[in-house]
């Protein structure tokens, strides 16, 4: 089993930058598929960017694809996204998910969830 906690979300102006953090616990995550997904204010969730246990191949929404990178630390067991060039339209509840496939951008393929971090862009 795998547990995340996210951290690193706020208050930021258009243009700014944030930081997000998961810290994942448990033996099988240097195993796992890390994704990141958001769900605005009466929005449904969405796909962020998902990278693979390698860190070697990493995926992206058009919708952040330049301005968003996710990266990870298996040592410490920690998946980051690193969010430039932040628009009024980020603003959501961010979560990382931890999963199996390589590359799946859907929710349902992804076993174990964070409680999400806010992320409030003022424009």
């Amino acid at each position: 089993q795998v547990q995340l906690v996210e951290s690193g979300g706020g208050l930021v102006q258009a243009g700014g930058s944030l930081r997000l953090s998961c810290a994942g616990s448990g033996r099988t995550f240097r195993g796992s598929v890390m994704g990141w997904f958001r769900r605005a204010p009466g929005k449904e969730r969405e796909f962020v960017a998902t990278i693979t246990w390698s860190g070697g191949s990493t995926y992206y929404a058009d919708s952040v694809k330049g301005r968003f990178t996710i990266s990870r630390d298996n040592a410490k067991s920690m998946v980051y996204l690193q969010m430039n060039s932040l628009k009024a339209e980020d603003t959501a509840v961010y979560y990382c998910a931890a999963g199996t496939s390589a590359g799946v951008r859907v929710g349902s393929a992804y076993d174990y969830w964070g409680h999400g971090t806010q992320v409030t862009v003022s424009s």
